[in-house]
């Protein structure tokens, strides 16, 4: 019986970084584990887990076909399990998904040249979570990492709202904000308290997270990056539209920024595919500001690490400048201002 081992050792790795490369994969040196099958004192198979991801799998193509993809796996998910994690993700190319059906990976999502497996019904999972707070109806929905909410995100959602039975605001789960996630949703679920028919989410690991979209946090827009774009925009098409019953999904018009305003023309062009109408809404200024100086969270954070609180006022609600003149929001401007927040 073939088994899979746990790669440590400076050798091993590198000679896995060499198997890898060799068979036109790029190495990723931020895994948490690396694994990898002997035969004959050479490295034959390998591959490599992220958090709940199992990447870089890769097997010479003469071994290919029997036991040896299932000892990389079955070796990532007791790793994997042992860190915590019980739901876990692979992305390869459409035409290898059927290769991963006998070790539990189903397909969630595929578009352009990814697919996304995952095993453990994470997604099932999630749903199943919220079905409490699924309405029946013309919903909406937006997603917002809001870093922090401001008066734009108000007025997004405030816009949207008006058009649809039930609006989702889903607030992006992934901690890699200046602003921490429990921070971001509260002060949307305050902001948005008065509009009836808005109901606050988490977007869990399921849209813009570091999994599906990770150049979202590193700001960079490359072929890499749209790829990432389509598949994050194809997974809420296929799957979370039809969850949670969204015929529209609305952003906000992106002025400013490459990669937000990327992002906005992949959904443009692949919402419809799914039966999703894609709505724009134009950004607005602050109070008493030139057209041109559009509210953003990029420039509420500036701001504030100048200690800018009255021009800050203009461009945030009431719970906001709440939060931002509380000892627990000084401390985060402190932090912004000395360069230390994420």
């Amino acid at each position: 019986m073939i088994s899979a081992t746990k790669l440590t050792f400076g050798r091993d790795l590198a000679e896995a970084r060499a198997l890898i490369e060799s068979q036109g994969l790029r190495f990723e040196e931020h895994c948490d584990d690396f694994v990898g099958v002997f035969q004959d004192g050479r490295l034959v198979a390998a591959a490599a887990r992220a958090g709940y991801v199992f990447e870089m799998i890769t097997i010479l193509p003469e071994c290919q076909g029997g036991e040896m993809l299932g000892a990389l796996l079955t070796e990532l998910h007791r790793l994997g399990r042992d860190a915590g994690h019980e739901v876990f993700w692979i992305f390869t190319r459409p035409e290898h998904v059927p290769s991963f059906a006998p070790y539990h990976f189903q397909l969630l999502v595929t578009g352009g040249k990814a697919a996304l497996l995952e095993s453990g019904n994470g997604f099932g999972r999630w749903v199943g979570e919220n079905a409490a707070r699924i309405r029946p109806g013309r919903n909406g929905a937006c997603v917002i990492n809001g870093n922090p909410f401001t008066l734009g995100h108000l007025h997004l959602v405030e816009q949207a709202s008006r058009r649809v039975d039930t609006l989702y605001l889903f607030v992006v789960r992934e901690d890699r904000s200046v602003f921490p996630y429990a921070v971001r949703r509260r002060l949307a679920e305050r902001a948005t308290a008065r509009l009836a028919n808005v109901v606050v989410l988490d977007t869990s690991r399921y849209a813009v997270s570091a999994a599906t979209f990770p150049s979202y946090f590193l700001k960079r827009l490359d072929e890499v990056a749209r790829e990432q774009m389509r598949l994050d925009v194809h997974l809420f098409g296929q799957r979370i539209a039809p969850a949670f019953s969204v015929v529209a999904r609305f952003v906000g018009s992106e002025p400013a920024d490459p990669a937000t305003r990327a992002y906005n023309e992949v959904m443009r062009e692949v919402l419809p595919d799914h039966g999703v109408e894609w709505v724009e809404i134009p950004r607005i200024a602050g109070a008493g500001r030139p057209a041109a100086e559009f509210i953003s969270a990029s420039r509420v954070r500036a701001a504030l690490a100048r200690r800018e609180f009255e021009m800050i006022r203009g461009w945030v609600p009431e719970a906001t400048m709440e939060f931002l003149l509380s000892p627990e929001g000084s401390a985060l401007a402190e932090r912004i201002a000395a360069g230390t927040a994420a």
